[in-house]
């Protein structure tokens, strides 16, 4: 049995913006990888980026940098 454990789940209003956090990540050797939404969560779109807790500062920095809207970031067991 896989051992889940906490991570930072970012949701988004679109699919887009989901994928638009992946190439963003991905260009700048951030950590993560998209994940479909948590059934504990609620969102608009049905991907997530999801990444280590540590990494919610310079994840936010980014999106906000990039100008990317998220609809909500969670700690979640995944």
């Amino acid at each position: 049995m896989i051992r889940k454990t906490e991570k930072l789940v970012i949701t988004f209003y679109t699919t887009t913006a989901a994928m638009a956090m992946e190439r963003i990540c991905k260009d700048c050797g951030a950590d993560g990888r998209i994940i479909p939404v948590p059934g504990s969560i609620s969102a608009d779109c049905g991907l997530a980026w999801c990444a280590k807790p540590e990494s919610e500062e310079a994840l936010r920095g980014l999106m906000e940098a990039r100008g990317l809207l998220f609809q909500g970031i969670y700690r979640c067991l995944v």
